[in-house]
Protein backbone atom coordinates (compact mmCIF):
# COMPACT_ATOMS: atom_id res chain seq x y z
CA UNK A 1 0.00 0.00 0.00
CA UNK A 2 1.18 3.56 -0.67
CA UNK A 3 2.58 5.48 2.30
CA UNK A 4 2.22 9.06 3.52
CA UNK A 5 3.54 11.05 6.48
CA UNK A 6 1.31 13.07 8.79
CA UNK A 7 1.31 14.20 12.43
CA UNK A 8 -0.10 12.29 15.41
CA UNK A 9 -1.93 13.92 18.28
CA UNK A 10 -0.40 14.18 21.74
CA UNK A 11 -1.39 16.40 24.64
CA UNK A 12 0.05 19.89 24.72
CA UNK A 13 -0.78 23.55 24.28
CA UNK A 14 -0.18 25.43 21.01
CA UNK A 15 3.41 26.62 20.88
CA UNK A 16 4.48 24.14 23.58
CA UNK A 17 3.60 20.89 21.85
CA UNK A 18 5.60 19.26 19.04
CA UNK A 19 3.51 16.63 17.32
CA UNK A 20 5.34 13.43 16.33
CA UNK A 21 5.39 12.23 12.73
CA UNK A 22 3.37 9.22 11.68
CA UNK A 23 4.15 6.92 8.74
CA UNK A 24 0.73 5.94 7.42
CA UNK A 25 -0.40 3.29 4.97
CA UNK A 26 -3.20 4.62 2.78
CA UNK A 27 -5.56 3.13 0.25
CA UNK A 28 -4.51 3.59 -3.37
CA UNK A 29 -6.88 6.09 -4.94
CA UNK A 30 -8.03 6.30 -8.54
CA UNK A 31 -8.29 9.70 -10.22
CA UNK A 32 -11.74 11.16 -10.81
CA UNK A 33 -12.73 13.34 -13.75
CA UNK A 34 -10.10 16.05 -14.27
CA UNK A 35 -7.64 14.46 -11.84
CA UNK A 36 -4.28 12.69 -12.15
CA UNK A 37 -2.08 10.53 -9.95
CA UNK A 38 1.43 11.86 -9.35
CA UNK A 39 4.26 9.70 -8.06
CA UNK A 40 6.13 12.11 -5.78
CA UNK A 41 9.92 12.16 -6.15
CA UNK A 42 10.70 15.13 -3.87
CA UNK A 43 8.76 17.26 -1.37
CA UNK A 44 9.90 20.47 0.28
CA UNK A 45 9.57 21.93 3.77
CA UNK A 46 8.33 25.43 4.55
CA UNK A 47 8.20 27.31 7.85
CA UNK A 48 4.45 26.66 8.04
CA UNK A 49 5.23 22.95 8.47
CA UNK A 50 7.07 23.73 11.70
CA UNK A 51 4.11 25.82 12.84
CA UNK A 52 1.78 22.89 12.09
CA UNK A 53 3.81 20.56 14.32
CA UNK A 54 3.62 23.20 17.06
CA UNK A 55 -0.14 23.68 16.50
CA UNK A 56 0.43 27.32 15.61
CA UNK A 57 -1.13 27.13 12.15
CA UNK A 58 -4.88 27.50 11.46
CA UNK A 59 -6.76 24.27 10.83
CA UNK A 60 -4.00 21.89 11.94
CA UNK A 61 -5.19 18.33 11.29
CA UNK A 62 -4.01 14.82 12.16
CA UNK A 63 -3.72 12.07 9.58
CA UNK A 64 -3.49 14.51 6.64
CA UNK A 65 -0.31 14.26 4.51
CA UNK A 66 2.08 17.10 5.28
CA UNK A 67 3.86 19.60 2.99
CA UNK A 68 2.69 21.86 0.20
CA UNK A 69 5.51 21.62 -2.35
CA UNK A 70 6.37 18.63 -4.49
CA UNK A 71 7.76 17.36 -7.76
CA UNK A 72 6.93 14.05 -9.40
CA UNK A 73 5.77 12.16 -12.47
CA UNK A 74 2.19 11.70 -13.63
CA UNK A 75 1.54 7.94 -13.62
CA UNK A 76 -2.22 7.86 -14.22
CA UNK A 77 -4.82 10.22 -15.64
CA UNK A 78 -8.55 10.36 -15.07
CA UNK A 79 -11.32 11.00 -17.54
CA UNK A 80 -11.32 14.44 -19.10
CA UNK A 81 -7.53 14.77 -18.84
CA UNK A 82 -5.36 14.81 -21.97
CA UNK A 83 -3.41 11.54 -22.05
CA UNK A 84 -0.25 13.51 -22.95
CA UNK A 85 0.10 14.37 -19.27
CA UNK A 86 0.98 10.77 -18.45
CA UNK A 87 4.73 10.42 -17.99
CA UNK A 88 5.35 14.16 -17.61
CA UNK A 89 7.50 15.45 -14.77
CA UNK A 90 5.50 18.09 -12.91
CA UNK A 91 5.46 20.44 -9.94
CA UNK A 92 2.38 20.74 -7.75
CA UNK A 93 0.60 24.05 -7.24
CA UNK A 94 0.93 24.45 -3.44
CA UNK A 95 -2.63 25.67 -2.96
CA UNK A 96 -6.12 25.98 -4.43
CA UNK A 97 -8.61 28.79 -4.88
CA UNK A 98 -6.37 31.35 -6.57
CA UNK A 99 -5.92 31.30 -10.33
CA UNK A 100 -4.59 34.54 -11.80
CA UNK A 101 -6.13 37.60 -10.13
CA UNK A 102 -3.59 40.13 -8.84
CA UNK A 103 -6.17 41.38 -6.35
CA UNK A 104 -6.36 38.14 -4.41
CA UNK A 105 -7.97 34.68 -4.37
CA UNK A 106 -11.03 34.33 -6.57
CA UNK A 107 -12.48 31.64 -4.28
CA UNK A 108 -14.67 33.26 -1.63
CA UNK A 109 -13.28 30.85 0.98
CA UNK A 110 -9.76 32.11 0.27
CA UNK A 111 -6.49 30.52 -0.78
CA UNK A 112 -6.10 27.06 0.77
CA UNK A 113 -2.55 25.73 1.06
CA UNK A 114 -1.82 22.02 0.84
CA UNK A 115 -0.46 19.93 3.68
CA UNK A 116 -1.44 19.10 7.24
CA UNK A 117 -4.68 21.04 7.61
CA UNK A 118 -8.41 20.30 7.45
CA UNK A 119 -9.03 23.12 4.95
CA UNK A 120 -7.66 20.97 2.12
CA UNK A 121 -6.91 17.39 3.26
CA UNK A 122 -4.08 16.66 0.85
CA UNK A 123 -0.33 17.13 0.84
CA UNK A 124 2.85 16.25 -1.03
CA UNK A 125 4.52 14.10 1.64
CA UNK A 126 3.13 10.87 0.20
CA UNK A 127 4.18 8.34 -2.41
CA UNK A 128 1.15 8.73 -4.67
CA UNK A 129 -0.86 11.96 -4.78
CA UNK A 130 -4.21 12.49 -6.47
CA UNK A 131 -4.54 16.09 -7.63
CA UNK A 132 -6.46 18.13 -10.19
CA UNK A 133 -4.64 18.39 -13.52
CA UNK A 134 -5.28 22.14 -13.42
CA UNK A 135 -3.01 22.34 -10.36
CA UNK A 136 0.05 21.03 -12.22
CA UNK A 137 2.86 22.73 -14.08
CA UNK A 138 5.54 21.00 -16.10
CA UNK A 139 8.80 20.95 -14.13
CA UNK A 140 11.60 23.01 -15.74
CA UNK A 141 14.00 20.63 -17.48
CA UNK A 142 17.10 22.33 -16.06
CA UNK A 143 16.03 21.74 -12.43
CA UNK A 144 16.44 18.52 -10.46
CA UNK A 145 13.43 17.06 -8.64
CA UNK A 146 14.65 18.54 -5.37
CA UNK A 147 15.24 21.99 -6.87
CA UNK A 148 11.86 22.02 -8.61
CA UNK A 149 10.07 20.95 -5.41
CA UNK A 150 11.70 23.75 -3.41
CA UNK A 151 10.48 26.62 -5.57
CA UNK A 152 6.64 26.91 -5.71
CA UNK A 153 5.40 28.24 -2.36
CA UNK A 154 8.44 30.36 -1.51
CA UNK A 155 8.70 31.56 -5.10
CA UNK A 156 5.03 32.56 -5.31
CA UNK A 157 5.22 34.34 -1.94
CA UNK A 158 8.35 36.25 -2.91
CA UNK A 159 7.02 37.17 -6.36
CA UNK A 160 3.81 38.56 -4.91
CA UNK A 161 5.63 40.49 -2.17
CA UNK A 162 8.25 41.99 -4.50
CA UNK A 163 6.71 42.29 -7.94
CA UNK A 164 3.02 42.75 -7.05
CA UNK A 165 2.82 44.38 -3.61
CA UNK A 166 5.95 46.52 -3.79
CA UNK A 167 5.14 47.23 -7.43
CA UNK A 168 7.15 48.07 -10.52
CA UNK A 169 7.34 51.75 -9.50
CA UNK A 170 9.37 50.73 -6.42
CA UNK A 171 11.37 47.91 -7.99
CA UNK A 172 13.87 48.64 -10.75
CA UNK A 173 17.12 50.41 -11.62
CA UNK A 174 18.02 53.07 -9.07
CA UNK A 175 15.46 51.87 -6.53
CA UNK A 176 16.53 50.90 -3.00
CA UNK A 177 14.98 47.74 -1.59
CA UNK A 178 15.47 46.18 1.85
CA UNK A 179 14.95 42.45 2.34
CA UNK A 180 14.94 41.46 6.00
CA UNK A 181 15.93 38.12 7.52
CA UNK A 182 18.07 37.00 4.61
CA UNK A 183 18.72 33.26 4.66
CA UNK A 184 15.09 32.16 4.59
CA UNK A 185 13.64 30.80 1.36
CA UNK A 186 11.26 33.68 0.63
CA UNK A 187 13.92 36.26 1.50
CA UNK A 188 16.44 34.65 -0.86
CA UNK A 189 13.87 34.50 -3.65
CA UNK A 190 12.97 38.15 -2.99
CA UNK A 191 16.64 39.07 -3.27
CA UNK A 192 16.86 37.22 -6.59
CA UNK A 193 13.74 38.88 -8.05
CA UNK A 194 14.65 42.40 -6.92
CA UNK A 195 18.26 42.22 -8.14
CA UNK A 196 17.11 40.75 -11.45
CA UNK A 197 14.84 43.80 -11.82
CA UNK A 198 17.89 46.05 -11.35
CA UNK A 199 17.18 47.34 -7.84
CA UNK A 200 19.82 48.11 -5.22
CA UNK A 201 19.05 45.43 -2.62
CA UNK A 202 20.19 45.56 0.99
CA UNK A 203 19.61 42.89 3.62
CA UNK A 204 19.45 42.30 7.36
CA UNK A 205 20.35 39.16 9.27
CA UNK A 206 21.57 38.05 12.67
CA UNK A 207 24.38 36.17 10.92
CA UNK A 208 27.41 37.81 9.32
CA UNK A 209 27.90 34.67 7.23
CA UNK A 210 24.43 35.03 5.72
CA UNK A 211 25.04 38.71 4.96
CA UNK A 212 28.29 37.78 3.21
CA UNK A 213 26.51 35.13 1.16
CA UNK A 214 23.75 37.61 0.25
CA UNK A 215 26.38 39.98 -1.13
CA UNK A 216 27.74 37.15 -3.27
CA UNK A 217 24.20 36.70 -4.59
CA UNK A 218 23.88 40.36 -5.56
CA UNK A 219 23.03 42.37 -2.44
CA UNK A 220 24.73 45.79 -2.23
CA UNK A 221 25.21 45.52 1.53
CA UNK A 222 23.71 44.38 4.79
CA UNK A 223 23.59 44.91 8.55
CA UNK A 224 23.20 42.74 11.61
CA UNK A 225 19.80 43.53 13.16
CA UNK A 226 21.14 42.50 16.58
CA UNK A 227 23.34 45.60 16.61
CA UNK A 228 22.11 48.80 18.24
CA UNK A 229 21.20 51.41 15.66
CA UNK A 230 21.24 48.98 12.74
CA UNK A 231 18.67 51.09 10.89
CA UNK A 232 20.87 54.20 10.92
CA UNK A 233 23.86 52.15 9.80
CA UNK A 234 21.79 50.79 6.94
CA UNK A 235 20.73 54.23 5.72
CA UNK A 236 24.37 55.25 5.76
CA UNK A 237 25.16 52.52 3.25
CA UNK A 238 22.84 53.88 0.56
CA UNK A 239 24.83 55.17 -2.38
CA UNK A 240 21.98 56.88 -4.20
CA UNK A 241 21.23 60.58 -3.72
CA UNK A 242 17.98 59.65 -2.05
CA UNK A 243 18.88 58.23 1.35
CA UNK A 244 15.70 56.23 1.85
CA UNK A 245 14.23 52.93 0.75
CA UNK A 246 11.56 52.59 -1.89
CA UNK A 247 10.36 49.25 -0.54
CA UNK A 248 10.89 46.81 2.32
CA UNK A 249 10.13 43.08 2.08
CA UNK A 250 9.78 41.56 5.55
CA UNK A 251 8.91 38.14 6.92
CA UNK A 252 9.74 38.56 10.59
CA UNK A 253 7.74 41.41 12.06
CA UNK A 254 9.33 42.79 15.20
CA UNK A 255 10.78 46.28 15.26
CA UNK A 256 10.83 46.62 11.45
CA UNK A 257 7.16 47.63 11.69
CA UNK A 258 8.06 50.73 13.69
CA UNK A 259 11.40 51.50 12.05
CA UNK A 260 10.06 50.97 8.56
CA UNK A 261 8.38 54.38 8.41
CA UNK A 262 11.74 56.07 9.08
CA UNK A 263 13.54 53.95 6.51
CA UNK A 264 10.96 54.37 3.74
CA UNK A 265 10.39 57.27 1.38
CA UNK A 266 6.99 58.93 1.30
CA UNK A 267 4.82 56.51 -0.63
CA UNK A 268 7.18 53.61 0.01
CA UNK A 269 5.82 50.12 0.61
CA UNK A 270 6.39 47.70 3.47
CA UNK A 271 5.34 44.24 2.22
CA UNK A 272 4.98 41.80 5.14
CA UNK A 273 4.60 38.12 4.26
CA UNK A 274 5.10 36.62 7.73
CA UNK A 275 5.52 37.25 11.45
CA UNK A 276 8.07 34.63 12.47
CA UNK A 277 9.13 36.62 15.54
CA UNK A 278 5.64 36.37 17.03
CA UNK A 279 5.69 40.08 17.81
CA UNK A 280 2.70 40.54 20.19
CA UNK A 281 -0.32 41.71 18.19
CA UNK A 282 -1.05 44.62 20.53
CA UNK A 283 2.52 45.87 20.07
CA UNK A 284 2.38 45.33 16.31
CA UNK A 285 -0.87 47.29 16.13
CA UNK A 286 0.57 50.09 18.24
CA UNK A 287 3.68 50.22 16.02
CA UNK A 288 1.52 50.40 12.91
CA UNK A 289 -0.55 53.26 14.32
CA UNK A 290 2.53 55.24 15.34
CA UNK A 291 4.21 54.54 12.00
CA UNK A 292 1.09 55.66 10.13
CA UNK A 293 0.93 58.82 12.20
CA UNK A 294 4.57 59.67 11.41
CA UNK A 295 3.92 59.18 7.69
CA UNK A 296 0.82 61.40 7.79
CA UNK A 297 2.75 64.06 9.70
CA UNK A 298 5.53 64.01 7.10
CA UNK A 299 2.98 64.43 4.31
CA UNK A 300 1.09 67.22 6.05
CA UNK A 301 4.34 69.03 6.80
CA UNK A 302 4.74 69.51 3.06
CA UNK A 303 1.28 71.03 2.65
CA UNK A 304 0.28 74.72 3.08
CA UNK A 305 0.51 76.11 6.60
CA UNK A 306 -3.23 75.91 7.18
CA UNK A 307 -2.73 72.26 8.07
CA UNK A 308 -0.78 71.75 11.27
CA UNK A 309 0.48 68.19 11.84
CA UNK A 310 0.54 68.86 15.59
CA UNK A 311 -3.24 68.82 15.64
CA UNK A 312 -3.37 65.14 14.69
CA UNK A 313 -5.22 63.09 17.30
CA UNK A 314 -3.27 60.58 19.37
CA UNK A 315 -4.49 57.01 19.22
CA UNK A 316 -5.03 55.29 22.56
CA UNK A 317 -4.64 51.55 22.53
CA UNK A 318 -4.93 49.04 25.37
Amino acid sequence: MPKSISISKIDGKPGKVYYPLSLDEVEKQSPNNGEVVVKIHAAALNHRDLFIRQHLYPGTAFGVPLLADGCGTVVEVGSGVDSSWKGKRVVINPGEGWQDSLEGPEDKSGYKILGGTKTIPNGTLQELMVVKQSELEEAPAHLTDVEAAAIPLTGLTAWRAVMVKCGSHNIGPGKNVLVTGIGGGVALASLAFATAAGANVYVTSGSEEKIKKAKELGAKGGVNYKEEGWDKKLLGMLTTEKKQFDAIVDGAGGDIIGKGSRLLKNGGVLAVYGMSKFFPFSETRRALVHASKRIVQRILARLPGALDPRTLPTAVLP
